[in-house]
C-alpha cells in the first residue's frame, strides 16, 4: 500500500493529498459494510433487555416500514442505536452524526433527539424529569420525533414478534 511522504500535514504534497483523497473515496464506499458490521455487534451490547440491541433495531426498522415511513426514517430506525458501544452517554448524537450526510435534516434531528425524547417513558422511575422533550414542543419536527417513539421505537422490545414482523426480520 502506498503511504504519504509527510509526518506533519503542512509538509504534504499535492501527490500526498491526491493519494489520500482517492483512498478516502474507497473507504467511504465501504461504509455500508462497516455499518452492517457495527449493527451486527449490537447483538452483544447492553445486557438487561429481553432482546439484543440488534433485535431492537431490526424491530424498530420493521415497524417504521410498516408504519409507512420513507427510506430515510427506516434507515434511521435501523441505525438509531448504532452508537451504543462507543458512545453510550451520547449515542443519539453519534448516530445522528453518522446519518447526517445521507438523510434529510428532519430525520437527523429525530435520531439526535431520541435520547431525550425516550426519557418521557421512564425518567420518572429514576427520579429524573420526564418532560425535557417538551422544551422542543414548538420545534417543526417535534411531532416526527413523538411519532418515532409512539409508532416505531417504544414497542420494539418484544422477545416474540407477531408473525408479520418475524417474516420481515428473517427476509
Amino acid at each position: 500500500m502506498q503511504h504519504v511522504t509527510f509526518t506533519q500535514m503542512q509538509d504534504g504534497t499535492q501527490e500526498d493529498y491526491q493519494l489520500l483523497h482517492s483512498l478516502e473515496h474507497a473507504y467511504i464506499q465501504a461504509l455500508p459494510d462497516r455499518l452492517l458490521a457495527a449493527l451486527q455487534d449490537l447483538s452483544e451490547s447492553l445486557p438487561g433487555y429481553q432482546i439484543s440491541r440488534l433485535e431492537h433495531s431490526l424491530q424498530s426498522a420493521t415497524r417504521a416500514e410498516d408504519d409507512g415511513a420513507d427510506i430515510d426514517m427506516v434507515v434511521a430506525a435501523l441505525l438509531h442505536d448504532i452508537g451504543d458501544a462507543l458512545a453510550p452517554d451520547n449515542r443519539s448524537q453519534m448516530a445522528a452524526a453518522i446519518l447526517r450526510p445521507y438523510v434529510r435534516a428532519e430525520v437527523t434531528w429525530v435520531v439526535e433527539m431520541h435520547g431525550l425524547f425516550q426519557m418521557q417513558f421512564y425518567a420518572h422511575h429514576l427520579g429524573k424529569p420526564s418532560d425535557g422533550h417538551l422544551a422542543y414542543a414548538q420545534h417543526p419536527w417535534f411531532a416526527s420525533c413523538q411519532r418515532f417513539f409512539r409508532a416505531v421505537r417504544s414497542d420494539s422490545f418484544r422477545p416474540r414478534l407477531p408473525q408479520s414482523y418475524a417474516g420481515a426480520l428473517c427476509a
